[in-house]
């Protein structure tokens, strides 16, 4: 066999067997693998007891979660990695292993993606058709999880002083109108979304004591007035799940809300703009086709022209996650 074919041949198994890589990072959050070492059920037998399995099983596990260099192995003793170790272990601050288990319920639908993708039926809400108040609290366990850490991110990130009114667009849990307000004196900030998710995000806003710098608007950004006398837009971490006509209609009316001189920015999984990945947006764009919405991945240089198209001026792309998320930013003209 030829040495380029030996090497294709082995790059595409590596791809077959990150299904098997997800099950077995999933299987261990779900058994709480990570919290059992962290608290000091470091071997084989140990970890078995805690996690309720076999010695065996607890063996065959631990071996992948080694390979995968999430444990770290010394005789019969292992140790989470650092990152496990602050994202994956229960009782930690930054927990996140909610978000790890967020696409486990669409198991069967990727396992049908060939016949998702042959279904001429398309909607624009896509998995929020009949969305429910359990829904949402099931969907924003997962996203809040990770959401108040992107959130911290943005207002490092951003200097939002001296504003007065920022616009949570499909805001969620209300992670970055919660972090934002905290962050910047003064702030106020509204949640626009669905109303089974307003439902959730007041009683998030609530448990972070955010009541009297956040409220919820339940309604659908599309249609629902916005309020007026806003100064910052943000729209995070949904650019996925549209069509571009859609943004473009939301980025419009957000540009109309705002105050001469007010900023949005959209933070989202965007493809570079020779649509050659990054992998994470191109898989999200994916995804619509389980949800059977008409959203796909944008470019980055599409969502600047969603921006540009709407009136705004001083369109930038910033780094957010690298490789994962951008945040791109325009200014309503004075």
């Amino acid at each position: 066999m030829p040495e380029t074919q030996r090497l294709d041949t082995t790059r595409l198994q590596k791809i077959a067997q990150a299904y098997w890589e997800s099950a077995a990072l999933m299987a261990a959050v779900e058994l709480e693998i990570f919290t059992a070492i962290a608290h000091g059920h470091d071997t084989i037998p140990a970890v078995a007891k805690a996690a309720g399995i076999s010695d065996r099983n607890a063996e065959r596990l631990l071996t992948v979660l080694a390979a995968m260099t999430l444990l770290s192995r010394d005789g019969e003793r292992f140790t989470n990695a650092a990152d496990v170790q602050r994202f994956l272990v229960k009782d930690g601050e930054r927990y996140a292993g909610p978000w790890i288990l967020f696409t486990k319920p669409r198991w069967r639908a990727f396992g049908e993606l060939s016949e998702r993708l042959r279904d001429p039926q398309e909607n624009k809400l896509g998995a929020y058709v009949d969305f429910t108040v359990e829904d949402a609290r099931r969907y924003h366990a997962a996203t809040y999880s990770i959401g108040m850490g992107a959130a911290r991110l943005f207002s490092r990130s951003v200097d939002l002083s001296g504003r007065k009114l920022m616009l949570d667009l499909g805001g969620g849990s209300g992670a970055y109108s919660i972090v934002a307000t905290k962050t910047f004196p003064g702030l106020q900030a509204v949640v626009l979304d669905l109303p089974p998710v307003t439902v959730v995000a007041d009683e998030y806003i609530a448990a972070n004591g955010a009541a009297e710098r956040v409220s919820t608007l339940p309604g659908d950004f599309t249609e629902t007035a916005f309020p007026q006398g806003v100064d910052v837009v943000v729209m995070a971490s949904n650019l996925p799940q549209y069509e571009p006509a859609l943004i473009g209609l939301v980025v419009a009316k957000a540009f109309e809300a705002l105050v001469p001189d007010g900023e949005m920015h959209l933070i989202g999984e965007t493809l570079h703009d020779d649509r050659n990945g990054p992998i994470s947006a191109a898989l999200w764009g994916l995804n619509e086709a389980i949800q059977n919405s008409t959203g796909r991945a944008h470019t980055e240089s599409e969502v600047k022209g969603y921006l540009q198209a709407a009136g705004f001026v001083d369109v930038t792309v910033h780094p957010f996650v690298p490789g994962v998320l951008s945040r791109i930013t325009g200014r309503k003209p004075a």
